[in-house]
């Protein structure tokens, strides 16, 4: 299976994770302080887009050829079929 090899691409994914992180933590404060259910929602909802966006940026990782000029086009095949399956599985 894939690594995310890019510096950059692995560090904005580590700070997207880190601010719904903070979502979330603001969520369950909202939940312990009683705010409005509409509102919770809403951040909930927030947060799942957040989590959906980075989910499909790290499944990217799993399609992305690593450069390779001239790689085998059975590579990239497998690397389909591995993403397919991940989508299966996860998505």
């Amino acid at each position: 299976m894939s690594v995310i090899q890019d510096e950059k691409h692995r560090n904005d994914l580590v700070l997207r994770l880190k601010r719904v992180e903070g979502q979330l933590r603001g969520i369950q404060a909202m939940i312990l302080a009683g705010e409005d259910c509409e509102k919770v929602v809403q951040q909930i909802s927030a947060s799942r887009r957040a989590l959906d966006k980075t989910f499909f940026n790290v499944l990217a990782c799993a399609i992305q050829e690593p450069g390779a000029a001239g790689a085998p086009a059975a590579k990239g095949e497998k690397r389909l079929e591995q993403a397919a399956k991940l989508l299966a599985k996860f998505g």
